[in-house]
């Protein structure tokens, strides 16, 4: 599949699922909270998507995915289905987030701390962050994602931690996962230069341990290979002839 290069009526609808996308998650920011099940905030999220903005949450039997986000609490690095289990006091959760509005998905998700979270987790998730905006800010015509992978997995590694290898950032448009791949580690120099008109996503997944990853039974719920914390965030980005523009962009995120 060849990337593709959006026309301006198609970055119009980009921005406005991306816009979406991010106002699901400042609208269940609240909810995150010790005693509520993932099952729950699946719940809350699904209804918003569907009756408020009268769009379409992605992920709902994507290949079979049965909920409409990813849940990833704790060492759970990705994919994580929304169930029955109660968020406590000290956890880590990565809410993901996919909207389609007229035909266009809008990509994005951040973590959230129950309660008081320890020391390593708030640093692993403040360095995760780190990472994806390092990523975004290189991004502009000319780049090789190759540049962009190596900047992200630099900044992880100095900080003692590990980049996920197995999963990585993607084109989107009309299509949910298109090319090209965005790998969060890399050389520079190597691999596809960015155009104008590209969309993608950047969301690097953080270890607080070794690097390797399980896939659980389910098919779906990735964790950490020695159960170490886990921690991801994503946006959706496009290129610009002068740079980029982040069409996932929270209203709380006044830094970027």
């Amino acid at each position: 599949m060849a990337v593709s290069i959006k026309t301006a009526e198609e970055i119009e609808k980009m921005r406005v699922a991306g816009k979406l996308a991010a106002d699901v998650l400042m609208m269940i920011t609240p909810h995150v909270k010790a005693g509520i099940t993932t099952d729950e905030l699946n719940q809350i999220c699904h209804d918003y998507i569907v009756n408020e903005q009268k769009a379409i949450p992605a992920p709902l039997n994507y290949h079979g995915f049965p909920k409409s986000v990813c849940t990833s609490v704790n060492h759970v690095i990705c994919h994580g289905i929304p169930g029955e289990k109660k968020l406590k006091d000290g956890d880590i959760i990565n809410i993901d987030v996919t909207v389609i509005k007229d035909g266009f998905h809008g990509d994005t998700s951040k973590m959230f701390h129950v309660g008081k979270t320890s020391i390593l987790a708030e640093r692993l998730c403040r360095v995760a962050r780190e990472s994806m905006l390092i990523g975004i800010d290189m991004v502009k015509p000319g780049v090789r994602l190759g540049d962009i992978g190596h900047a992200i997995q630099q900044h992880a590694e100095k900080e003692k931690f590990s980049v996920v290898r197995e999963y990585c950032g993607h084109g989107i448009g009309e299509v949910f996962h298109e090319e090209p791949q965005v790998l969060h580690y890399g050389t520079p120099g190597t691999g596809m230069e960015l155009k104008d008109g590209m969309t993608f996503t950047i969301e690097p997944m953080i270890n607080a341990g070794k690097r390797h990853v399980r896939q659980l039974p389910d098919g779906w719920t990735v964790v950490t290979k020695d159960r170490s914390l886990s921690a991801q965030w994503e946006h959706t980005i496009l290129v610009t002839d002068k740079g980029y523009e982040i069409l996932t962009r929270r209203e709380e995120e006044t830094d970027i």
